[in-house]
């Protein structure tokens, strides 16, 4: 038997999937609300089963983050998600307008395509799941290669539960042999109608590359301001209960901290009597060293790991139970690696005189991951909105990124694919929800005659202007010219109509020929 190579048989298993998916998108469009609704109890319920096993299985084969963590983002990309989700119109009438006489009528995308990271595999997989057959879709992943026995086993789990409620077989597909190729293939195949990427910032560029629809994300650089109204004690708290979620691997968690110099004292002695540990300069240096390879791209290394597991092989002492490692930083940008995006249990941390001096920072910062989200702790309304023109898709109150950005301690919706915006690169500014995966198709009733429409509009004044005096589109030109001091005024002047309105043409031609 002939045998091929490994990035061949991955491409054909790619097409494969694709051809299989495309046949259960055509099939899962014509089910009902009633239909849809059972299949995602039925995924809801298995994802809740396998939530621990699965997150333990994702902690052994990357590494990053905590079981436990990852076990409650399993269960809020199922439980919680369903329940969130169950009452969503996504088929049919979605809403009518009775007065203009339309009708919004939603319709599937077809065959969604998923990209994992390896920092969320499980709760990535499914959470898309959800979204996908909620909007009645079929969905393909392509993992992620340090993360695929998991991705794959969450992706078996959602399938399984999916089918065994009626669900189409092909309904959900996982890639089983990662590679460039295939996930290229996949992206570019015509069977695929949009991809859902979650990931790093090349993977969501080729998305975006790949000739069709896309939704991608940036990555997440968020500021926590501690402004001088705010409970302290509480928001120290609460930050430090979003950056050791997971150990930081959510890209909505902070990446630093603002505090005001009326404040410094009572944060500083809060955070170092909760958890926090603050590195000296050379401590910081060295940490800075492990985290950061060329500039400041982050180390896959320590990614999600707890701070004795960096401060180890850092070589420096910290006191039991830090929960934070945490750098003073004077800037932002090169020369301060602590002022771009870190996905594990670091935190820069500055001090600034008061609001417009942390205006300005935060702007600063949130360049290194614009269009995410930030976060700010206070208790006055108007600094809140202030804050809200800041370049940033969440603007946090008063709640941790990490829970708050996913909208697991908010009212936002909960998602796993966070949008940053125009600003960010991305397609979308929202929390990526069922309503992303649909095409929702506009029934428009005439209200008007349209063989009368300009007989009829009392803001057309045809008839007024046309009883008026004229002038010639040559003079009207003209006009102008003379007006503005143009050039081609003496150029015009003495010759007939039809001379002017050549002279005046040619010009223009000339001028745009010179540009």
């Amino acid at each position: 038997m002939e045998n091929f190579d490994y990035d061949l048989r991955s491409i054909q298993e790619a097409r494969d999937l694709a051809r299989c998916g495309e046949a259960a998108a055509k099939k899962i469009a014509g089910y009902t609300a009633e239909q849809i609704d059972t299949i995602l109890k039925s995924m809801a319920k298995a994802g809740e089963e396998h939530a621990l096993c699965l997150a333990e299985m994702a902690v052994e084969e990357t590494g990053f983050g905590k079981a436990m963590d990852k076990a409650y983002k399993n269960h809020a990309a199922s439980t919680l998600l369903y329940e969130e989700i169950k009452n969503m119109k996504t088929r049919g009438i979605l809403e009518e307008d009775t007065v203009n006489k339309t009708i919004d009528v939603a319709e599937p995308v077809g065959l969604v395509m998923g990209i994992v990271p390896s920092t969320n595999p499980t709760s990535t997989v499914f959470f898309k799941s959800m979204i996908a057959i909620k909007s009645g879709n079929a969905i393909v992943f392509s993992p992620h290669p340090s993360a695929a026995k998991c991705t794959l086993k969450a992706a078996e789990v959602m399938r399984d539960a999916a089918m065994a409620a009626g669900a189409p077989e092909g309904i959900i597909g996982c890639v089983t042999m990662p590679s460039m190729g295939s996930t290229n293939e996949l992206m570019k195949c015509k069977e695929v109608s949009v991809i859902i990427a979650t990931g790093g910032p090349g993977m969501v560029k080729a998305a975006y590359s790949a000739g069709k629809p896309a939704i991608g994300v940036g990555a997440g650089n968020s500021p926590a301001y501690i402004e001088k109204t705010a409970d302290v004690k509480q928001a120290v708290k609460t930050i430090l209960a979003s950056k050791t979620f997971d150990y930081g691997t959510i890209c909505a968690s902070e990446q630093s901290i603002i505090c005001e110099e009326s404040n410094h004292a009572e944060v500083v002695a809060e955070l170092k009597s909760q958890g926090g540990y603050f590195m000296s300069k050379e401590e910081t240096d060295k940490v800075c060293d492990l985290l950061f390879k060329n500039g400041h791209n982050m180390n896959a290394k320590f990614v999600g790991r707890s701070p004795q597991v960096i401060a180890q092989a850092a070589g420096i002492q910290i006191p039991e139970g830090t929960k934070v490692l945490i750098g003073k930083q004077e800037g932002v940008g090169e020369g301060y690696p602590l002022s771009y995006e870190k996905l594990t249990t670091v935190l820069g941390f500055y001090t600034v005189k008061n609001w417009e001096e942390a205006c300005g920072l935060s702007i600063r910062l949130l360049q290194n991951g614009i269009g995410h989200t930030m976060s700010i702790h206070t208790q006055d309304r108007d600094m809140v909105l202030k804050f809200a023109a800041k370049p940033a898709s969440r603007i946090l109150v008063n709640t941790g990124g990490s829970q708050g950005g996913t909208g697991i301690s908010t009212g936002l919706p909960i998602s796993f694919t966070l949008g940053c915006g125009t600003c960010g690169g991305s397609s979308v500014s929202e929390n990526v929800s069922p309503k992303h995966l649909l095409n929702v198709k506009k029934v428009a009733f005439g209200l008007k005659d349209c063989s009368a429409i300009a007989e009829e509009d009392p803001a057309f004044l045809w008839k007024e202007k046309s009883q008026g005096a004229s002038l010639s589109p040559a003079e009207f030109a003209a006009s102008f010219d003379k007006k503005e001091g143009s050039p081609a005024a003496s150029v015009l002047g003495g010759c007939d109509d039809n001379e002017k309105l050549a002279a005046l043409v040619k010009e223009i031609i000339l001028a745009m020929k010179s540009q």
